[in-house]
């Protein structure tokens, strides 16, 4: 696992476990909600990943990328979809998208490794 990928896994799961511990009853619903959302339904899991890379693209949240690009990783997403995905988000965002495509190749390409 590359550098890259350890060092946002690990602040990820420390931030988590922090917040987790402040106990509110909002967060905790909204990351539970998160989570639900992602889930096998009508939807595969492998396309709702795809679909939350894309939304996080035009948003432009970076760590959001990161995560969703490891999980599209996960979901066996292939090279060739995953650019399918970033022209997606380059479609629907602009231009304005093109640094954070630049983040997910790097990001890709490091799960990859």
């Amino acid at each position: 696992m590359s550098d890259l990928v350890k060092d946002f896994n690990d602040y990820r799961a420390r931030m988590n476990e922090r917040i987790a511990a402040g106990n509110n009853k909002v967060i905790n619903r909204l990351f539970n909600l998160d989570t639900n959302t992602y889930m096998e339904g009508a939807l595969n899991v492998k396309t709702k990943e795809m679909l939350g890379l894309v939304a996080s693209m035009v948003l432009r949240c970076d760590d959001c990328i990161k995560y969703h690009v490891g999980k599209c990783k996960e979901e066996g997403v292939t090279t060739e979809e995953i650019f399918e995905v970033f022209a997606i988000a380059n479609i629907v965002g602009g231009t304005i998208v093109i640094p954070h495509t630049r983040i997910a190749v790097e990001y890709w390409e490091a799960v990859n490794q």
